[in-house]
């Protein structure tokens, strides 16, 4: 039976476009990143706080269209089997992606020690099922103490998924005074491992790593992020906002190109500065997407690229970043000798990224609708 298109929820497509814009300020914060040589010299210094506004967005998304299906029949099972249809199909070929990239360089940690091919083979089938490594541990094939040596930004898919399972299992349940105890709790929590200083940075730039404060930290991102978006999507009562997409997404690019608060060294500033952008700015930046619509083709048509290639920039981008790494440091290269290649390479990784997206990610995820749902 063929579904009634006027029972399909409208797409907020203004946040589509907003999750591309961080998408792409991810890929130069990671440019920048081979050339830093502490998080307080890093060029587009708070880039790491996109993750934070994709756990919001992430939040508000499933609230808005899975909230009103669980009293009409939607089982846990059935929503994490859209989950991972919806995350899986990429994640399998980014961290593909990642294990050609670290046999490109050798097979080897970055202190020169060499990996046996088996490991990196038991690497691969971890890094696909999701099952983190701990720092070194012989899984931690590139020394570096990432839960994903072979993709580093799959930690953040990681807490997605936990962030999937909590919302089937418990926070879909949970009253709306509840969810905002919640939010408040966790958003607290957030805070304090920045005043902490449990990064060594006071930022809440942990959660790559399960190493130290990393796996609580960054649950705690998800905890408060994921909550937000959540109960963002059950109170807001939208109103039109002309111009929406172009303010949020001037928000989102200052917050993360904006300097390291304090100084030239580790400051509480800085700290103060990351919790307001997580706990206030993020949450207000999505609660106006959601406000807005566009008025013009050419607004629309951005948008739904961006939305359509955000999650495979994100996810396949850093096996290019690998290779750029071990070049530009192997080379003592510096950004104003590379600057024409990190540009080239951002083309590159937009055309893979559409690449992928059209002629992988869609179709596999198309067939796999249809044989499991």
């Amino acid at each position: 039976m063929q579904r009634n298109r006027s029972n399909i929820r409208p797409r907020y497509e203004i946040l589509d476009g907003l999750r591309g814009v961080a998408a792409v300020m991810v890929i130069w914060f990671h440019f920048f990143e081979g050339f830093a040589k502490s998080p307080v010299d890093q060029v587009v210094n708070h880039g790491y706080l996109a993750v934070d506004f994709f756990f919001v967005l992430s939040g508000f998304v499933i609230g808005y269209a899975y909230d009103g299906r669980w009293q009409s029949g939607l089982t846990a099972r059935r929503f994490m089997l859209r989950r991972v249809i919806r995350l899986e199909p990429m994640l399998v070929l980014a961290v593909a992606l990642g294990a050609v990239s670290y046999a490109v360089q050798g097979c080897v940690k970055w202190d020169g020690t060499q990996v046996p091919v088996w490991m990196l083979v038991v690497s691969l089938v971890l890094g696909m099922l999701m099952i983190p490594a701990y720092p070194g541990v012989w899984t931690d094939v590139r020394g570096y103490g990432e839960m994903f040596p072979l993709n580093g930004p799959s930690w953040s898919l990681f807490f997605e998924y936990i962030g999937s399972v909590l919302y089937a299992v418990f926070l879909h349940r949970l009253p709306t005074r509840m969810l905002g105890f919640v939010v408040a709790a966790a958003g607290a929590g957030l805070a304090a491992t920045a005043f902490a200083d449990l990064s060594g940075s006071y930022s809440i730039g942990l959660g790559w790593s399960l190493g130290g404060w990393g796996a609580l930290g960054g649950f705690l991102r998800l905890a408060f992020s994921f909550s937000a978006g959540l109960l963002i999507s059950r109170v807001l009562k939208p109103r039109r906002v002309r111009g929406a997409f172009w303010i949020a997404a001037c928000v989102i690019v200052a917050v993360m190109v904006c300097p390291y608060i304090g100084g030239c060294e580790p400051s509480v500033l800085n700290a103060v500065y990351d919790s307001v952008c997580t706990l206030v700015v993020f949450p207000a930046v999505v609660a106006l997407g959601a406000c807005g619509v566009t008025t013009d083709r050419a607004s629309g048509s951005i948008c739904e690229f961006l939305g359509r290639i955000s999650y495979p920039v994100y996810i396949i981008h850093y096996p290019v970043m690998y290779l750029f790494y071990n070049w530009v440091w192997n080379n003592g290269k510096t950004f104003e000798e590379v600057w024409l290649v990190c540009c080239c390479l951002f083309v590159v990784i937009i055309a893979m990224a559409w690449a992928a997206m059209r002629f992988y990610d869609e179709p596999v995820r198309r067939w796999l609708g249809k044989r499991l749902k």
